[in-house]
């Protein structure tokens, strides 16, 4: 019995850490993805067609922070829910993540065009096309992570009981089957294999030019050097989206042929996915220039004016009272 009392306290203390991470992790997701896109409102040099994708990958980020990491600690509470409610709250964090990783995949095929015709670019490359590019990024991302929706999960396996009203557990709604076959390795694994391939072929086409740039044309060594240094920058997002979440797919892949995954394991891994909502905002402030003086003058003229500006009105009052007297 003492066991078990040891065994629950320790469950609890882990639940606790994992929610105060998950908190905080949606806090700085949320402040940072806020910052980014509003860096891009203000700055009209951040106005071209790779930051706008960029801002959809914020808005993606933006989303876990406000929606997914909330409703994951409900997920990881195991509460009773209704089972397509809780059916639906997984299938958002499923949404994201390919919301994310589609426009991952959408800046690296805009710098592979960029840098392979780049005379042809802006005319190939126009806004509608940008448009078009975005909404299909959030289409396909809604239609694959709703199919649990429409009948791929696990309510047939279900006890009789249990198809009503359930514990909410990802595994317990989703069938892992669909998170492997048809997400993971459809959703996830290929389209990082191919934006390895495309930042592979962009860093060679790079070099080429910047060796014949050396005889040749000085601008267009300027270009492609300007051009090296924005995908070394993208090419960091995408590594640290495929260290981030890597580890849960895989984890997901083990839990579908061997099932003897420990939770606490795989709260780490759910954890460190979620972290990655919040590392973008940080990577765009020590790698892109113009993001960091975005940062700095939205700093300096929104917040600290303002936090001035609530100060001083009751400052002059007081002086206006004393020359009164």
């Amino acid at each position: 019995m003492s066991l078990d009392m040891a065994n629950q306290t320790f469950s609890d203390d882990y639940s606790k850490t994992y929610i105060a991470v998950e908190t905080v992790i949606g806090i700085l997701a949320v402040l940072g993805n806020i910052l980014v896109i509003w860096a891009v409102k203000l700055n009209p040099s951040l106005q071209n067609t790779t930051f706008f994708f960029i801002v959809s990958l914020a808005f993606a980020d933006l989303a876990v922070g406000v929606l997914v990491m909330p409703l994951a600690i409900v997920v990881s509470l195991g509460k009773h829910l209704h089972f397509h409610s809780c059916l639906f709250m997984c299938c958002l964090l499923i949404i994201l993540t390919n919301a994310s990783i589609l426009s991952l995949l959408a800046i690296s095929i805009d710098r592979y065009l960029r840098v392979k015709i780049p005379t042809r670019y802006k005319a190939v490359i126009t806004t509608r096309r940008i448009c078009v590019s975005i909404w299909c990024v959030w289409i396909v991302s809604l239609i694959v992570g709703l199919v649990p929706m429409f009948g791929w999960n696990n309510r047939s396996t279900l006890q009789e009981e249990e198809k009503n009203y359930l514990k909410c557990k990802f595994e317990n709604v989703i069938r892992m089957d669909y998170m492997v076959y048809f997400n993971t390795f459809g959703w996830v694994f290929l389209p990082l294999l191919i934006m390895l391939a495309l930042y592979i072929e962009i860093f060679y086409l790079i070099r080429k030019h910047l060796a014949k740039g050396k005889s040749n044309v000085k601008g267009k060594g300027m270009f492609y050097g300007k051009e090296y240094k924005t995908a070394k920058s993208l090419s960091l997002v995408l590594l640290l989206f495929a260290l981030s979440w890597l580890p849960l797919s895989v984890l997901n892949c083990l839990i579908l042929f061997k099932p003897s995954v420990k939770d606490s394991t795989l709260l780490i891994a759910i954890l460190l996915s979620h972290a990655n909502s919040a590392m973008n905002p940080i990577i765009y402030a020590f790698k892109i220039k113009k993001f960091k003086d975005s940062y700095i003058q939205i700093i300096r003229s929104y917040i600290l004016h303002r936090v001035m500006l609530t100060e001083s009105p009751s400052s002059e009052h007081t002086l206006d009272e004393i020359s009164q007297e």
